[in-house]
């Protein structure tokens, strides 16, 4: 049950982009599983895989044999988000699944003068759409790039959710990504803000990922969750029987951080509704 203040009004789900240019920081893993821990805590939850490799689809065991309508669909404007919508095993948690077809969306649409809008305009007629109420959290997973796919996703969103790794380049590109968000927010979406930055791929015994967490705390300050993500063998394992890591293994030291980080993730959206 959710007990952390008030949900999103009805109508418009809050929209949170997943992004970061750079692969193999745990975008995807994030994104399942952090709609997997919000949907746990009472909220309903569709996931929209952007990334055309369709990893959170396979991580939450959606076949890609069943992937009749995808988000290229939705970006094509051949159909709506609610007909690309599929349930999961995770009660309350769905997902807008992604196909290789993504991969030549950004040809198709670049001549269009509505090409960097059209996730928003399908996002704003969710309202419109039955099989879409009560959404409250719609969580986008973006390819590994900057790209026209990227843009699209922060141009829907009201705020971004940023994974980093604790590695060594961790910083590297960071500067770009923020840059993006400003260049989005100053041309294309006034209200788009950075919810958050996650820490990925913890482990306390090596000193490094301490000094790079120190780092990252230093130059990005309460925009860091204070949530930190561990390295675990058990969120590792669990997109290969195709489910999140909550349902692979609660108990793992993973999964308990990100019931931690959707705990964080809903009293910071909380905060930002008190404030407006």
């Amino acid at each position: 049950m959710n007990d952390l203040g008030p949900r999103p009004s009805s109508g418009r789900p809050r929209v949170l982009a997943l992004a970061n240019q750079k692969g193999g920081v745990g975008k995807t893993t994030t994104a399942i599983n952090l709609g997997t821990a919000l949907a746990a805590i009472g909220e309903k939850v569709l996931i929209i895989d952007l990334d055309p490799q369709g990893n959170a689809s396979t991580g939450l065991g959606v076949d890609r044999k069943s992937r009749r309508a995808s988000t290229y669909d939705v970006l094509c404007g051949d159909i709506g988000l609610g007909a690309a919508m599929q349930a999961t095993a995770v009660p309350n948690l769905f997902i807008a699944p992604s196909t290789l077809d993504l991969l030549g969306v950004e040809l198709e649409i670049a001549g269009e003068k509505d090409r960097v809008q059209r996730l928003k305009k399908a996002v704003d007629e969710l309202e419109h759409d039955q099989r879409c109420n009560d959404l409250t959290y719609i969580l986008i997973d973006c390819p590994p790039s900057l790209s026209l796919i990227t843009i699209n996703a922060m141009t829907a969103s009201d705020a971004v959710l940023v994974p980093l790794q604790c590695e060594f380049f961790a910083l590297e590109g960071l500067s770009q990504l923020l840059k993006t968000v400003e260049q989005v927010r100053a041309g294309l979406n006034p209200r788009l803000i950075i919810q958050g930055v996650v820490l990925t791929m913890y482990d306390p015994r090596n000193n490094l990922s301490g000094q790079v967490m120190a780092d990252v705390r230093d130059f990005l300050g309460d925009k860091v969750y204070e949530t930190v993500i561990p390295r675990n063998v058990r969120v590792s394992e669990a997109p290969s029987y195709g489910k999140p890591a909550l349902l692979y293994d609660l108990r793992c030291a993973g999964s308990q951080a990100y019931l931690r980080l959707a705990s964080e993730v809903i009293k910071r959206e909380r905060t930002l509704r008190a404030a407006a």
